[in-house]
């Protein structure tokens, strides 16, 4: 937990650090705010603290818990365009998986997304770049034990009320513990947003992922389901808080059968 925390204090001076500003500046309208918060490649720092609690996992049926720290730090490459790196770095308590094995907590393996996006607002918004994915897990059971990297794209409109998109990378690996298995695996998110007054918004954000190293029937977890979010603040700080509950599809064996995710996002617009 320690190491948890100061993980998190590191980001959040980081991002401080490289933005060069306070930490909030002239307020914007809740609306407004809520499409940046809800745009992956917005130009805008944010750091989001996503919380998911994942049921019916393993043998026992026990509750994971994953905490994805998300910094999201945007850097101004030229007039016409922006790389904005998206880091997720998970703190996961893992439930036993085998008998007699225990549970588990601590950080697991580390990724990076870098994507090359126009600076100037269009209406398709898009983003393309590597993700870069790093064997930080303080255990075996919590990562890959491997280097890995692939491709990353994102695309996404604003009409209206409403902000509609999607993002997709693969990663495989190229290098690391020659004992683990090899790592490839696919990971698809739609996202579809209608705000309404006051800051509130309902969402559907599920993430679909594939592992193209399991075996047949276990390759794929398919999550549907949505929830409300919305932007408040405190003092001058614009938070954007949302929960959303998933049920899986499908899903491999030991996985979790449904799952509930909370984010608090803290925003800090120009």
């Amino acid at each position: 937990m320690k190491n948890a925390t100061r993980l998190i204090l590191l980001m959040l001076s980081l991002t401080t650090i490289l933005a060069g500003k306070p930490l909030w500046a002239a307020e914007e309208g809740a609306e407004e705010l809520a499409k940046k918060a809800q745009n992956p490649v917005a130009d805008m720092i944010s750091v989001p603290f996503q919380n998911n609690f994942n049921f019916g996992v393993g043998p026992g049926n026990d509750m994971q818990y994953v905490l994805n720290i998300q910094p999201v730090i945007p850097i101004h490459l030229s007039a016409d365009w922006n790389l904005i790196t998206r880091t997720i770095a998970p703190v996961i308590y893992q439930p036993e998986m085998t008998v007699g094995a225990g549970s588990t907590f601590g950080l697991g393996d580390i990724n990076t997304t870098l994507f090359l996006s126009p600076a100037k607002p269009s209406k398709f918004i898009w983003g393309v770049g590597p993700i870069l994915q790093f064997p930080t897990a303080t255990d075996s059971v919590l990562g890959t034990g491997k280097w890995s990297a692939g491709p990353a794209a994102v695309g996404l409109v604003m009409e209206g009320h409403w902000v509609v998109g999607a993002l997709a990378n693969n990663i495989w690996s190229y290098t690391g513990q020659s004992d683990r298995p090899s790592v490839s695996q696919f990971l698809f998110q739609y996202f579809i947003n209608y705000n309404l007054p006051e800051g509130w918004y309902l969402t559907s954000a599920p993430i679909i992922t594939a592992n193209w190293e399991a075996e047949s029937g276990n390759k794929w977890t398919v999550p549907l389901g949505g929830g409300v979010g919305k932007i408040w603040r405190i003092g001058k700080l614009p938070v954007n808080t949302q929960l959303q509950a998933f049920y899986n599809v499908e899903k491999p064996d030991l996985a979790a059968d449904w799952s509930l995710r909370f984010q608090v996002q803290l925003l800090f617009p120009k």
